[in-house]
């Protein structure tokens, strides 16, 4: 059959087997007519609804082709695997960036931020699994950055949003994970998927958008690959001191105690992955910080002359850096010293105790902790995959907060040496903020022991 030319749609109508006509819209360069019957706008047919406009514009037209179609579909195809190391295979549309990544695949149940989860550097080596379905609705802007860059190996979620919706947004989630070589995917069962971590504990797993690999390739990437003993924290700590004076946004300050600290002390922050925010709230309560990259020896640091040390949050096993264990035995007892999630587990095997892998660790904004010193709870912001293990603590050391889900150390105290430490993140941003207060508790100890000397 002769193809049709009406009024700029070019429409190429043909039989099948059935003798149904089908018909293939190649280009649509007119959307709409003028009270004289001629031809105005352009349009392109890339929609089901432009496809309905030229059903209404034209309902001779659908008479004469009946209701069968072929045209060009405007959403995504299912071009995207994941493969787990249980031998699961999960098909997905992918978003960001392509290729093939292998990686240690952990789930979290924040409902907000995704932001502050992407750029957080202590996911380095790992899959981010948003047990919330819709991801992608606020976009990305860059007041809300962790570090320098996004850290995690990729991001899989239910549903991406399709538009964005806040006054802040300067681009879509999509646009930011490609600009920054980030793979997603979506549009699998990530409910599924959550329960078989629950149930087996986290797995290592394969994202790959490269349909020239096997599923069996992509499962014998995924079990030759191990987290263990890897030593993430160097590849996402600075490479030289730097001073930080930023402050938290007096728009966004939600703890007015803060600023009552009229008395500046001297911090000297190990990163060893640190989050922007935990830099901004010590400053707000403050402290004059520098921060030095992980490896920055013991030594030096004394030199600088600090009234108190921080060792930061960041990736991975806290046994595969026995370097900086040691930085850590060489500082206690110095000066105060606050440890945050990794800091915590350093702190834990500088005093002589052992730290073990969770059957899935811990990430979220919403996970209970109990303050044993005063039996308030704390709703707190947690990502780590291990903990202190508190009976290998020697004596003298107390566990001051514990995980109300499985009962494991959140918090450790040791007064002999000026000790305190947190298994979760206190700035907890974008929220909760019920821990905050224990930048001001290291401020206080920072404040006696220099009293004391």
């Amino acid at each position: 059959m002769a193809a049709t030319k009406a009024l700029g749609f070019f429409i190429q109508p043909s039989l099948n087997r059935r003798k149904e006509v089908r018909v293939s819209v190649v280009q649509c360069s007119v959307s709409s007519l003028t009270s004289t019957g001629t031809v105005s706008g352009n349009a392109r047919l890339d929609s089901p609804i432009s496809l309905f406009a030229l059903v209404n514009l034209f309902p001779e037209l659908w008479i004469e082709i009946g209701f069968r179609f072929k045209f060009y579909k405007p959403w995504s195809s299912y071009n995207a695997r994941l493969v787990l190391e249980d031998g699961s295979v999960w098909s997905a549309k992918s978003f960001g960036a392509s290729g093939t990544r292998v990686a240690e695949l952990v789930f979290n149940t924040s409902l907000t931020g995704y932001q502050e989860i992407l750029t957080d550097p202590s996911y380095a080596g790992q899959f981010v699994l948003m047990t919330n379905p819709q991801i992608g609705n606020t976009g990305v802007n860059p007041d809300d950055e962790e570090s320098r860059q996004c850290f995690l190996a990729g991001l899989v979620i239910r549903s991406l949003s399709i538009s964005t919706s806040n006054w802040r947004c300067t681009k879509t989630l999509g646009d930011y994970l490609a600009e920054r070589n980030i793979m997603g995917i979506y549009d699998l069962d990530t409910r599924a998927i959550t329960r078989r971590l629950r149930e087996s504990g986290s797995l290592n797993g394969v994202l790959s958008t490269d349909g020239s690999k096997t599923d069996e390739e992509l499962l014998h990437m995924s079990r030759s690959w191990d987290i263990l003993g890897l030593d993430l924290i160097s590849d996402v700590s600075c490479k030289s001191p730097y001073e930080w004076v930023e402050k938290t946004n007096p728009e966004w300050e939600f703890n007015t105690t803060s600023s009552h600290h009229k008395e500046s002390y001297r911090v000297i922050a190990y990163d060893f992955g640190i989050k922007q925010n935990i830099l901004r709230r010590l400053a707000s309560y403050g402290c004059e910080i520098t921060v030095v990259p992980s490896t920055w020896p013991a030594a030096e640091a004394l030199k600088m002359n600090p009234d108190g040390i921080l060792f930061s949050n960041g990736p991975g096993d806290p046994s595969a850096v026995p370097y900086a264990v040691e930085t850590v035995k060489e500082l206690l007892g110095k000066v105060p010293v606050y440890g945050i999630c990794m800091g915590h587990q350093l702190l834990g095997q500088a005093l002589g105790g052992k730290t073990y892998k969770m059957k899935f660790g811990h990430h979220g904004g919403n996970h209970p902790v109990c303050n044993n010193r005063t039996g308030h709870v704390e709703i707190s912001a947690q990502n780590h995959n291990y903990a202190v293990d508190p009976a290998s603590l020697p004596s003298g050391v107390e566990v001051t907060h514990v995980n109300l889900n499985d009962g494991s150390c959140a918090g450790l105290s040791f007064p002999a040496m000026n000790v305190m430490s947190l298994q979760y993140h206190p700035e907890a941003s974008p929220g909760p903020h019920d821990s905050d207060n224990a930048f001001g508790e290291f401020v206080e100890l920072m404040k006696r022991f220099k009293q004391s000397t």
